[in-house]
């Protein structure tokens, strides 16, 4: 880290990736599954949806273009589905799920049949970059001078092992944790190199399961199974220093920020509570990222205490006004949140608050659409929320 906060990105005003789809494109997305159109078909509808999203997000002001992650299913598609050595699974065993991880918990609640998976079955390698084509696409979207801003969405590194723990990977392939973190870490790594040679600069990695070591419940069901959830946090951490080790020499202007929510699923559902004091001050201090995005929209994220914990040299983007619902916040008692945050962060920093707001954004506190079927709001309701955060954004 330089000493000083990196900016632009993140932006004043900011927002989290994923936005609600047209109607249209649903359909369509099910058509194609069904095999009802071609791949072709699809895209040419996926580019109309896009070139409007764009549009959107300019019409509000926001400079952070993305891509509305229409092209996806789910928002950590891209990564692990395109390397060699992870195979899918159609309609894998309840035994292979963690049950204290907050969100399998509600979906296997009442023996509800498990969701479709994926596995480490093999060796790791990066054969092909499932996010290099959607940057690529959202080019012809922005001016020369706006491809550094695009922002890129990409998943969680231990995104299947905390779901899996031991099951997350074939034994015969990888003797411990560390030698299968090493192997994805390695893929992560030439996946930013990638993006970072077509001009990407502008990461969010998306990770809810760090948020989940916040919550009192998965905590108590890791000390039940007999696993630490201390040293399970440690070795995530040193598996994202890991894919972020070559930042100096490989990608040293690009931005990368990391995304912290208690769960964002279809219909507005949230999956776990808790504020940020378990982890704070190894999440601000020992990972190295330049911003982080932090859920703060209900008092499920608890108070602003742990942003004294936050360096100078980074910044925090306030996730302050949900996505989930469509009823609007008051920009006047936002702006007082922003301030509050603030104070905190100057306290713990050794700043004046005004300096500590040169180190604050502001954005919802996740995506509109991070399942595609979206939140409980429109359009139309979207695009208010998405001005509010720019207006906020203005007011201090």
């Amino acid at each position: 880290m330089t000493g000083t906060a990196k900016l632009n990105p993140p932006f004043k005003a900011e927002h989290l990736g994923s936005l609600l789809r047209p109607d249209y494109l649903l359909k369509a997305r099910a058509q194609f599954d069904k095999k009802e159109i071609t791949a072709d078909e699809l895209r040419e509808l996926e580019d109309k949806a896009i070139t409007d999203a764009v549009q959107m997000q300019k019409d509000v002001g926001l400079s952070g273009l993305t891509d509305g992650e229409y092209r996806r299913h789910m928002f950590y598609d891209g990564f692990f589905d395109y390397l060699e050595g992870f195979t899918y699974v159609e309609e894998p065993a309840r035994e292979i799920f963690k049950m204290y991880v907050p969100d399998i918990a509600a979906f296997l609640a009442e023996n509800t049949k498990p969701a479709a998976t994926t596995l480490c079955t093999g060796k790791i390698k990066h054969v092909k970059s499932g996010y290099l084509p959607q940057f690529e696409a959202m080019k012809k979207y922005a001016k020369p001078e706006e491809v550094k801003n695009i922002k890129m969405t990409l998943a969680a590194p231990e995104w299947f092992h905390l779901r899996h723990g031991e099951h997350a990977y074939d034994k015969s392939v990888y003797a411990n944790d560390e030698e299968h973190f090493n192997d994805i870490a390695a893929a992560y790594r030439v996946e930013l190199k990638i993006l970072y040679d077509a001009g990407c600069r502008n990461i969010q990695i998306d990770d809810p399961l760090l948020a989940y070591f916040c919550d009192e419940s998965m905590l108590a069901g890791m000390a039940a199974d007999g696993e630490d959830s201390e040293a399970r946090l440690d070795a995530y951490i040193r598996l994202y220093n890991n894919c972020l080790r070559d930042r100096a020499s490989a990608t040293p202007d690009m931005t990368i920020g990391l995304h912290l929510c208690r769960g964002n699923f279809r219909h507005s559902i949230h999956f776990s509570e808790g504020g940020y004091d378990n982890i704070a001050i190894k999440l601000f201090n020992q990972i190295n990222v330049d911003t982080y995005y932090l859920e703060y929209d209900t008092a499920r994220a608890g108070t602003f205490e742990p942003l004294r914990h936050l360096p100078k040299d980074k910044s925090v983007v306030l996730g302050l006004i949900t996505s989930k619902f469509p009823e609007m916040e008051n920009v006047d008692e936002l702006v007082g949140r922003v301030h509050e945050a603030a104070k905190v962060m100057a306290e713990g920093a050794g700043q004046t608050e005004e300096e500590a707001l040169k180190r604050v954004c502001v954005s919802p506190q996740c995506g509109f659409a991070s399942h595609e079927e979206g939140n409980l709001l429109g359009q139309e309701d979207m695009k208010k929320k998405l001005a509010l955060v720019v207006e906020l954004s203005k007011r201090y």
